[in-house]
């Protein structure tokens, strides 16, 4: 272990806290234009630590909407593993009338846990990330070479991440690339995610009469474009829980035994979760599928709202011109969104009844990713994981989409891995989001006992 870098962070673990603070209480919001300052102070905040901390390269990359932090350390040597870690610190907007008890951007501390938001969702990771690189570059003993990417616009869909990695690509080049978002299950049990699922969303809108018509005058003659939409939506779907659009399973990769049995190692975490955050009277789905495989495994198709004729207070007799459904598809290895998006188009055209008009507009593609666990890079942070906490992490396919993981795997001859130090529990995009300090530190020393490992188990020509 380096224990000169662990030192440092338990000698500096007051500061580090107070820092943590600081970049919280930035509004970096994305998604909101009036935050757009906002964002730039946090970009701006991030770099002048960077200076300070001694890097040799760093810049605040302007990009369409929000800048992109780049931070280069490569005084480990040209023998050495370079090391690329991706994180962001934009975050979801949060009003004290979301129910927050404290306000979201003056962070609260209370019973080993920071209230505010970004505080999981993703700057703690900012910071675990670069204070676990501060510890090893100002004590001289960090084994890999560090480079940092910090993006502003993860939580407006990364709609410039693409075009940056492309552009930057030689910039970033790398022997591994860290991806450190997301969560883990349970506070005791650590995990690592190597597999995310793709999404595809559309807005399916139907059309039957030209306006908004009188529902005594004309109905039982016009054929209502909210039933219409219900019975198309309905025909999505088997009894049996799975997709019924043509097509829709073709390309999904089988799951072997051994990655069942791996899988089925954070069952136990994966149902108790369940069980505690969606609390719906059953669980629903594939029936020959677990829940962990249903969430990370297997390909889904969710509507995400419905929108038509009058919902307001009190009532008003009307049969409506138009009706309206937001539909999204969670994919997962080896499909494209674009196919699935085609087939789903296709179907819906030949089940529409032919007393309306229907159109399926397709909104935003993600595609899915899958990483090989079995890669040095995973088993270094495995080992890693092992020491720290003391448990060896389960494996886990996450439901969700992190977007710059399959640009990276596009854009680069690197080994990928993810790394998560927070609990799910915490609220994230919710009021009242928080990190556990304790898991924040371990974050720290997970990410220092990473790069002992990596610099053993892996070999430069």
């Amino acid at each position: 272990m380096n224990h000169q870098a662990l030192d440092y962070v338990k000698s500096h673990a007051d500061a580090f806290k107070q820092q943590l603070k600081d970049l919280l209480s930035i509004p970096s919001v994305s998604t909101l234009v009036e935050h757009q300052g906002d964002c730039e102070r946090a970009a701006e905040w991030l770099a002048t630590d960077m200076r300070r901390i001694g890097f040799d390269t760093v810049e605040v990359i302007r990009t369409k909407w929000h800048p992109v932090v780049f931070a280069e350390w490569m005084g480990a040597g040209k023998d050495a593993p370079t090391v690329l870690v991706y994180c962001h610190y934009d975050v979801q907007p949060a009003e004290m009338s979301d129910g927050w008890h404290t306000p979201p951007f003056e962070p609260t501390e209370k019973d080993g846990k920071v209230f505010a938001r970004g505080a999981i969702d993703s700057k703690s990771n900012v910071m675990a990330q670069l204070k676990a690189a501060e510890a090893v570059i100002k004590t001289g003993t960090s084994p890999v070479n560090i480079k940092l990417m910090f993006e502003g616009d993860e939580e407006s869909a990364s709609e410039n991440m693409t075009t940056f990695v492309r552009d930057y690509g030689d910039r970033l080049k790398c022997d591994v690339a860290v991806i450190c978002d997301g969560s883990m299950s349970d506070r005791e049990q650590p995990d690592i995610a190597y597999g995310l699922r793709g999404v595809v969303t559309m807005e399916l809108e139907v059309h039957g009469p030209k306006q908004d018509l009188h529902s005594g005058h004309f109905g039982g003659t016009v054929h209502n474009p909210i039933q219409a939409l219900a019975e198309i939506i309905a025909k999505l779907h088997h009894s049996d829980g799975s997709v019924s659009v043509p097509g829709f399973y073709d390309d999904v990769l089988s799951l072997d035994d051994e990655e069942r049995a791996e899988l089925a190692k954070a069952l136990p975490w994966i149902e108790t979760e369940w069980k505690d955050v969606a609390a719906a009277p059953q669980v629903w789905g594939e029936a020959d599928y677990n829940l962990h495989e249903r969430i990370g495994a297997r390909p889904t198709l969710e509507i995400n709202g419905i929108r038509g004729g009058f919902a307001g207070d009190g009532f008003k007799t009307v049969l409506p011109g138009m009706a309206l459904a937001k539909i999204s598809c969670r994919l997962v290895a080896n499909q494209t969104s674009q196919i699935i998006y085609e087939r789903l188009c296709d179907f819906i055209m030949t089940i529409t009844p032919p007393s309306v008009q229907a159109e399926l507009r397709l909104i935003e593609m993600g595609e899915p990713a899958l990483i090989d666990r079995h890669s040095p890079a995973v088993e270094a942070a495995r080992k890693a994981y092992e020491t720290v906490w003391g448990k060896r992490p389960h494996f886990v396919r996450e439901g969700g989409s992190i977007p710059v993981v399959v640009d990276l795997q596009q854009a680069l001859d690197a080994q990928l891995v993810l790394l998560s130090f927070g609990y799910k529990g915490c609220a994230a995009h919710g009021p009242n989001e928080h990190v556990y300090l304790d898991m924040w530190y371990k974050g720290m020393a997970i990410t220092i006992q990473f790069y002992e490992e990596l610099c053993m188990g892996m070999s430069k020509d």
